[in-house]
């Protein structure tokens, strides 16, 4: 890939190379004062561990830019090593560990296409949508009386993951999840 200059930086979502690691800036603001050169504050996550940091780009300054593609793989199960996909179009199976999708893993359905994220040619991340539809296999029922707006109740959805939905949720629905909170959204049309 090739080397980014100060000007290239376009700020939130682009990923950058820094110490040898991919990193997604999650936040940027350009700053210029009177006397100095500009500079852009920047938070940059790690996609490879997760953790965030902070760093001040300066002018002139030189940024690897990250070789990161995308493949679809279809989502096969999990274990303790990690999660298995196998490339539809290859017929290879891909184990991503499990460090790296021990938070998403939950939102999988086994069979469903999933893209994943690659650092030269290593699995780095899973490129979930921010909202996924997933069906209720059981919860307690609603009692009479219960309204909409009125508490929750824990479920279990198709994916074994348990999250709290309001009590006019019933087994058989389709509800609507954050991926990125793992919270509860609305109830999805049927």
């Amino acid at each position: 890939m090739g080397v980014l200059d100060f000007s290239d930086l376009k700020g939130t979502g682009q990923i950058i190379k820094y110490n040898n690691e991919p990193y997604q800036i999650i936040w940027s603001n350009f700053m210029r004062t009177a006397q100095r050169k500009p500079v852009i504050q920047a938070k940059l996550r790690n996609l490879m561990t997760g953790k965030v940091m902070e760093y001040s780009f300066k002018y002139g300054e030189k940024i690897d830019e990250a070789d990161v593609g995308k493949r679809k793989c279809q989502y096969l199960y999990s274990d303790g090593e990690g999660a298995h996909f196998m490339n539809p179009e290859t017929f290879e199976a891909l184990l991503v560990p499990r460090v790296i999708v021990e938070d998403q893993v939950k939102f999988l359905k086994e069979g469903s296409d999933t893209v994943i994220m690659f650092f030269e040619d290593r699995p780095i991340a899973l490129d979930l949508p921010v909202k996924m539809d997933l069906k209720v296999t059981e919860t307690s029922p609603g009692v009479r009386g219960d309204t909409a707006t009125g508490g929750s109740k824990p479920a279990t959805l198709e994916t074994g993951y348990v999250v709290n939905v309001p009590l006019f949720i019933k087994e058989g629905d389709i509800v609507r999840i954050n991926t990125q909170s793992g919270n509860y959204v609305e109830r999805a049309s049927q």
